[in-house]
Parts: C-alpha cells; structure tokens; sequence
C-alpha cells in the first residue's frame, strides 16, 4: 500500500460538554445524568486529530477559536495530537460548544453552538496540489463551497450536518462522506463521482456516480460510545483513497477505525497507524 500524503482540515473547532445517561430524554423530559465531561471536539478538530494519529504525514488544520481558555485549551489539544494548527486563528465569538447527551446503548444526540466556527474563511489561504482538503459542514456553507475552485489536489467533503451542496462542488469533489440519513437528505450527491456512505455497526458501502463499488462490514466491538466514530471513519477514508489504496482495502479499513472509536469515551479516540486497521 502507498504511503500517506499530507491533510488539511478545514472545519470546526469545539469544546464537548457530554453528559451521560441511562436512556436519552424525549421531548419535554427532564432526567438524571450520571456523569459529565469536557472534552476537545469539532468534527475538523476530531478528524485533524485522528489523521495525525492514523498517518505519520503532516496534518495541518485551518480553523477558528474564540480569544478565552476554550480555545486556547483546543489549541493545545491539536499540537499536543500533532496537529499544525498555525492556520487557526482568534475569532471574535467565543470558541464553539458542543452538547452531547449519550446513552447506556452508546446513541447521542448533539447540538452545536458555532461561536467562533461561524467565521472560518479561506481567504489567503494556499493548498498544496500534494495534500488532500478535507472539510465539513460545521462552518460556512460558502466556505466550503469556496474550496471548490481553491483546492488544487484531492478534496473530500464530509456532508455533516446535512445541508445541500452545489452541483460544482459535488463535481469538483473527489471523495463525499455521509452517513444513511444524510445520504437520504441529499439526493444530489448521487451524482458524485466517489461517495461513501456509513451505516453505523452495519459498516459502510461506496458508490461511483450511484452505483455501488464496494462495501465492508463494521467490527463487533464493545460500544462504548459512538460520538467520534464518524469523524475517525472520515479521516481513515480519505487517508486511505489519498494514498491510493483499492476502494474495498480503504473501506474496510476505515470501518474498523470507526468500530475502534466507539470503544472510548470522547470524540478524540486514542488509535494506531492505518496500516494496522488493513
């Protein structure tokens, strides 16, 4: 298999306040949770972290923090994971928050407040036509779109949350990543030239301009939660098909590193080389 070619994350940067419960509230319901962590998250931050963990590569990140410990504490985090994160800078909103509310079964629900995400920009910004961009949707729409015409090498989107994208980035886009619901949300992506799609402990398919080219089961493993399985199947993929690996090998491999993650606590999962997943 070929070696790892450099990242950049464009995306979000979060604090993850996570509560834990038995069964997760309905609407209306107050209940008791039985405990509370603060975490680093953002899905840019989660897949830049588990990019730089998965691959020796260099992995970079562009992004936005608010001026208060939040985001100085997510700063760190990166550099300590092995992030370069000198193209985040000091919004002027406070750093994104994410609340995460997870059950016995490992099911979430989540809502973000952007804070200083909102103004993530590309403006001046320069991609290498070596590294892969890899962006989603927890920031400007119109960010996103931008790196359609200013990404000169690979590009995979992660459609999360689900909003609808425009014919040219789906287009341009090298590599989209959603999940069943998301895929379900955005017809428009059947068009794409590459997509993944996940469907959770079922594992995940590929598709080429809609029709199916792959597909790999997920690992049975302990769940212990699924907040970061996602945002680790993302970096893993596009890692992978960067690389040059056969579409069922890059599949396959990212399934397991998704079933990894749902072993730990937290959306930022300790894991090995991507090679060890093959």
């Amino acid at each position: 298999m070929a070696s790892f070619r450099p990242l950049c994350v464009v995306g979000s940067v979060n604090a993850d306040i996570t509560v834990s419960v038995a069964e997760l509230p309905q609407a209306g319901e107050t209940i008791l949770g039985h405990a509370l962590r603060r975490d680093a998250g953002g899905k840019g931050a989660n897949q830049a972290v588990a990019a730089a963990r998965l691959s020796d590569a260099p992995v970079r990140m562009i992004g936005a923090v608010g001026d208060d410990p939040d985001g100085q504490a997510m700063l760190q985090n990166l550099m300590d994971a092995g992030v370069d994160a000198a193209g985040i800078w000091l919004g002027e909103e406070p750093t994104g928050t994410a609340l995460i509310t997870v059950d016995a079964a490992s099911e979430n629900h989540i809502v973000v407040v952007p804070g200083a995400n909102a103004a993530v920009a590309i403006d001046g910004v320069r991609f290498d036509p070596d590294e892969a961009v890899l962006a989603q949707l927890e920031i400007p729409l119109p960010t996103v779109e931008a790196l359609a015409s200013a990404v000169p090498g690979f590009l995979a989107i992660n459609a999360a949350p689900a909003s609808h994208l425009s014919a040219e980035l789906i287009e341009r886009a090298d590599l989209i990543i959603v999940n069943e619901t998301e895929y379900a949300a955005l017809p428009e992506v059947a068009t794409a030239r590459l997509v993944a799609v996940t469907h959770g402990s079922k594992g995940a398919i590929m598709l080429e301009r809609g029709v199916q080219v792959a597909s790999a089961a997920a690992p049975t493993v302990a769940a212990v939660s699924s907040v970061g399985a996602g945002d680790a199947f993302c970096a893993a993929l596009t890692l992978a098909v960067h690389a040059g690996w056969a579409h069922e090998d890059a599949l396959r491999a990212a399934c397991a590193v998704g079933a990894d993650a749902v072993t730990h606590v937290g959306a930022q999962p300790p894991l090995r080389g991507l090679a060890s997943y093959a």
